[in-house]
């Protein structure tokens, strides 16, 4: 996911993605739980992924503005 897309969505799609991948993720760690995870790298892009909308979206409720 890219920061400029990112930055392009209004808080609440933001926070309806940040749920998204949080389920996702728990998803993952399941299946890495029971031995049926195939791409190990997508735990990883998709915690990396959360930590980027989250950080994003405290910028845009602090009024932070950048670029």
């Amino acid at each position: 996911m890219k920061v400029a897309d990112i930055r392009a969505m209004t808080i609440d799609q933001i926070d309806d993605e940040v749920l998204k991948l949080k389920r996702e993720q728990f998803n993952l760690r399941f299946q890495r739980a029971t031995g049926q995870l195939e791409n190990t790298a997508r735990v990883r892009e998709v915690r990396r992924d959360i930590a980027r909308l989250k950080t994003i979206a405290r910028d845009k409720r602090a009024g932070v503005a950048k670029r």
